[in-house]
């Protein structure tokens, strides 16, 4: 820690080692121990402000501040939510009525052929326990 980036720093966060930034508080802690003359001066000149910023109170809003922001948010008309109901049924109904439908269809096709679909063992649906139609072991 150099004499120059101390008063920096309480130049930046006051004379309150809280508000120092954590990776250099200790190093600035050590250096105004070891230096505490010429620390309590610069120290002193900044508690001074510090006390005079703390003093500052913020009021809170008034009635009329909170009125005039509700005000000026825009105006939102809000959807029935029977109408957003109504759709999403309508959706669910549609998707049970395509997989029926397609399964119908399916069963129908098999049934009138009279022959059932053919298995087909492809390497990508079998696992690391069952055997694989792509043994490269004699190689």
């Amino acid at each position: 820690m150099t004499p120059e980036r101390f008063h920096t720093i309480v130049a930046a966060y006051g004379a309150d080692p809280r508000r120092w930034p954590e990776q250099e508080r200790e190093a600035a802690t050590t250096w105004a121990a070891l230096h505490r003359d010429e620390a309590n001066a610069v120290l002193a000149a900044s508690a001074g402000i510090d006390a005079w910023l703390d003093s500052d109170t913020i009021a809170p809003p008034d009635y009329a501040l909170q009125a005039r922001v509700v005000a000026s948010a825009p105006v939102r008309r809000p959807v029935p939510p029977r109408r957003l109901m109504w759709w999403s049924s309508a959706a669910i109904a549609g998707v049970g009525l395509a997989g029926g439908l397609a399964g119908a269809f399916a069963v129908s096709f098999f049934l009138v052929t009279g022959e059932p679909p053919p298995v087909h063992e492809l390497s990508w649906l079998t696992t690391g326990f069952g055997g694989s139609s792509a043994d490269w072991s004699g190689e």
